[in-house]
C-alpha cells in the first residue's frame, strides 16, 4: 500500500536518533540572516529569535555568519553557478538584518565567501579554543549554507543539531530534502519547542 506523503512530517521517518544539546559545550550558529535573503529569512524570524533567546538563557554562545565577496579571487564556483548574482561586501544586501538580536560586544561574526562557514574562516579553531563540541545550526538557506555547514561540522567531529523551524530556503521541497538527509546521516533535528524543554 502506498503511503501518502505529508510535507510537514516526511522527514520524521528518518528522525530515529534523538538527543538534546549540552549547553556546556554547545554553540548556536546563525547562518547568513542578511538583507539579501530577507524574503526567506523573515518568515522564520520569530522562531529564530526564540532560538537565540533560549540559547542565551542557557549561556550558549551565539555566532553569526555573513556571506559576501570582496574580489573575483574569492568568487570560486559561485559566480558561475549563480550567473554573477553574488553578495558583495559593504553593500546593504551584505548586512545582517536589523531585527536580529545581535549583541556586538558579545556575539562573534564569521565572514565567509562560500557555502561552508568553516572553509577559510577560522571557525573550527574559534570553537575548539572555547571547548565547543556541539553546534546548533539555524538560518538560511537550509539546503545550501546551513546544510553544507552542518555536514562539514559533522565530519570535523562536532555533534550537530539542526533546526527544523528556524531554517528556511526557497521552497518547502528543498527544505524537506535537507531535513531528510541530515536526519539520516548527520544531525539531530530540533525545533523551538524541543529546545525550550531541553535547555
Amino acid at each position: 500500500m502506498a503511503m501518502a506523503s505529508s510535507s510537514s512530517t516526511s522527514y520524521k521517518e528518518y528522525e530515529i536518533r534523538k538527543r538534546n544539546p549540552n549547553p556546556k559545550v554547545a554553540a548556536l550558529l546563525v547562518i547568513d540572516m542578511q538583507n539579501y535573503f530577507a524574503a526567506m529569512a523573515k518568515p522564520i524570524l520569530q522562531n529564530l529569535l526564540t532560538t537565540i533567546r533560549l540559547c542565551r538563557r542557557a549561556s550558549i554562545p551565539v555566532i553569526f555568519t555573513r556571506h559576501s565577496h570582496k574580489s573575483p579571487s574569492d568568487y570560486g564556483m559561485l559566480d558561475e553557478w549563480w550567473n554573477g548574482d553574488l553578495i558583495f561586501d559593504g553593500t546593504p544586501e551584505s548586512q545582517l538584518i536589523p531585527e536580529l538580536d545581535r549583541r556586538p560586544h558579545q556575539d562573534h561574526v564569521v565572514d565567509k565567501n562560500t557555502y561552508s562557514a568553516f572553509r577559510g574562516t577560522g571557525l573550527e579553531d574559534y570553537l575548539k579554543e572555547r571547548g565547543v563540541q556541539e553546534v546548533i545550526v539555524t538560518g538560511v538557506m537550509t539546503n545550501l549554507c546551513c546544510e553544507t555547514t552542518a555536514r562539514e561540522a559533522f565530519v570535523r567531529g562536532f555533534r550537530v543539531f539542526f533546526s527544523t523551524d528556524a531554517t528556511a530556503t526557497s521552497d518547502e521541497e528543498l527544505h524537506e530534502a535537507t531535513l531528510k538527509n541530515l536526519a539520516y546521516g548527520f544531525a539531530y533535528l530540533v525545533d523551538c519547542n524541543r529546545l525550550d524543554q531541553a535547555l
